[in-house]
């Protein structure tokens, strides 16, 4: 059957070509750096005439944005899904550290823009994903702190500062590993887990 060629069929295609934009924009900005990167370069790499890519992105701006958006709103939900499937909390927790290690290490392209080009973000675009990034460490917060309460464990440092250690571990992979290397992405997370849990009793 041929595709219907109506309203609802060309959003579809402009939604496929933003997505290619914001690929081609994610690969320029993790190879180049967001400040060097234009828009030519973006349109080169999707194969688009730079004012094709304005049709579609008003800004080379609006492209960080949306990849900082995508990157905190997947990883909120797959804490979230994470959590209602637990077990119990130690396994929340285990499964969130090893999810974040795989995640990392799968979009190292990704982590090093979030990491690398928050400060090209000014502070009315950069607050909602701040409060992004706070609701992800608060699910992470909140299931050690249940963890905690229900074993009546303590902790060598305060209850922050664990998740922020345990969360920097996780992120920092994407700076040293090796997709060449002899680990899969969710077997390096299941030994930094292991490294990070007996912390929690």
């Amino acid at each position: 059957m041929a595709a219907r060629d109506d309203g609802l069929a060309g959003g579809t295609r402009a939604d496929e070509k933003r997505r290619r934009i914001q690929d081609a924009a994610v690969e320029v900005f993790s190879r180049r750096g967001y400040r060097a990167a234009s828009m030519n370069d973006i349109a080169d790499g999707v194969g688009l005439s730079k004012p094709a890519i304005y049709h579609y992105w008003r800004t080379k701006q609006d492209l960080l944005v949306a990849v900082y958006e995508e990157v905190l709103d997947e990883s909120l939900r797959g804490a979230r899904d994470i959590v209602a499937a637990a077990p119990s909390p130690l396994e929340a927790v285990r499964g969130l550290i090893v999810e974040r290690v795989a995640y990392t290490c799968e979009h190292q392209d990704l982590l090093k823009i979030c990491f690398e080009e928050e400060s090209e973000l000014p502070g009315a675009l950069a607050e909602p994903i701040l409060e992004r990034r706070r609701a992800y460490e608060a699910v992470v917060l909140g299931v050690v702190e249940e963890h905690l309460a229900a074993t009546g464990h303590r902790l060598p440092m305060a209850t922050k500062a664990f998740v922020n250690t345990c969360l920097g571990a996780a992120n920092w992979v994407y700076k040293w590993y090796d997709p060449a290397g002899p680990l899969a992405p969710r077997e390096l997370g299941e030994q930094v887990a292991a490294v990070l849990l007996p912390a929690l009793g």
